[in-house]
């Protein structure tokens, strides 16, 4: 199994804990010794902090891999993964660390594993600079699984920063080979709906703020279509501390979805949080791209996978999904192309087609 290893830049392009998750799981799944140098090099935290750990270590145990330089702080780990075994996994960040980037850096690994997987990752569940876990069931999951797979997430516990104490349960079985997709056609916005949420000791007046003022947000756009966004206490007994926060989803005639979202914060007033959701998926819906900016990313792992050429149409290019491709190309030799639109009626607007042709990973073990 051990080839030569594969050298990783830490600290090009998004610099972050991303370029670990993509990297990390291309070793895994492709069974490619790896080092990676300067991790998180320019973070005002530089090297691995909790969560990048966890999730290091989830997919050392789900490979039986060996793991090297993995410690708080560190900027440089060595890993050697072995078979992929899947089974009952837990990664555990021990703060807020998100468990939906925990799921990001796990779900290419355990899709090629020998046997079914339930991973349980405990960490924020609505946590800043990372999806929400509402995003990753409402939004992700019924796009990654026109991939030809399906998994289940199920919510057990909420938790907020900055303590945590959240888990989600995830179970999945292995699939033999990936289909590649099609995402460019967005067709025309059918429904609008969300959750705003309050949890601990926040009153619920402050959920109904924000979900009116999203409402109105939206409405200033978007006229002819209703607008629901339920205001949600979260029971007790299924929320770890005090959050709030909001999401909106717009779903379209072809079945693209797209997303506003945002959290609520000491000294922000709930009408604030309402409308920075609102204006976040309007932008997104100006583009004319058939994904999000928080989608686009995170079908690249799996675009390089898939047996046959995917294409997927976006609004501007981010940083994160650059870096994706990226060490898609250098790791699975995955070739990806990202070219203005030509369709007519992008051309006023800031769209592209990433088009790629996936390298077929089969799975050994099925």
């Amino acid at each position: 199994m051990a080839g030569q290893r594969v050298e990783v830049d830490g600290g090009i392009l998004e610099g972050g804990g991303q370029i670990l998750r993509v990297s990390t799981a291309l070793s895994c799944l492709l069974g490619l010794p790896l080092r990676v140098q300067k991790i998180r090099a320019g973070r005002s935290t530089p090297g691995l902090r909790p969560q990048h750990l966890s999730g290091l270590e989830m997919i050392r145990d789900l490979c039986d891999g060996q793991l090297e330089g993995a410690e708080i702080g560190s900027t440089e780990i060595t890993f050697t993964p072995e078979k992929i075994r899947g089974g009952v996994h837990t990664a555990d960040t021990k703060t807020a660390g998100s468990v939906c980037l925990l799921l990001q850096v796990s779900m290419p690994c355990v899709l090629f594993a020998a046997a079914p997987s339930e991973l349980h990752l405990k960490g924020g569940t609505n946590a800043e600079m990372a999806p929400q876990v509402d995003y990753t069931v409402m939004v992700f999951k019924p796009i990654v699984e026109k991939f030809g797979f399906k998994f289940n997430c199920d919510i057990k516990m909420r938790g907020y920063y900055p303590k945590g104490g959240g888990e989600v349960v995830v179970r999945m079985s292995p699939v033999k080979q990936l289909n590649p997709i099609n995402l460019t056609d967005r067709g025309s916005v059918t429904k609008i709906y969300g959750r705003a949420f309050v949890a601990g000791v926040l009153p619920f007046k402050v959920a109904k703020d924000m979900a009116a003022a999203a409402v109105r947000g939206i409405r200033k756009e978007i006229r002819d279509l209703y607008v629901n966004i339920q205001p949600v206490q979260e029971p007790r007994d299924q929320a770890f501390g005090n959050g709030s926060g909001i999401i909106i989803i717009a779903e379209t005639s072809t079945g693209c979805l797209f997303a506003g979202s945002s959290l609520g914060k000491r000294g922000v007033n709930a009408d604030k949080v309402g409308i920075d959701a609102a204006e976040m998926l309007l932008a997104n819906l100006r583009h004319g791209g058939a994904v999000d900016e928080y989608l686009q990313d995170q079908l690249i792992i799996f675009m390089a996978l898939a047996n046959g050429v995917s294409r997927i149409k976006t609004g501007p290019v981010t940083l994160h999904t650059k870096t994706a491709i990226h060490f898609a190309e250098q790791l699975a030799k995955a070739k990806f192309t990202v070219k203005k639109s030509e369709d007519e009626d992008d051309a006023s607007k800031d769209t592209y087609i990433i088009e790629c042709q996936g390298i077929g990973v089969t799975n050994p073990h099925l």
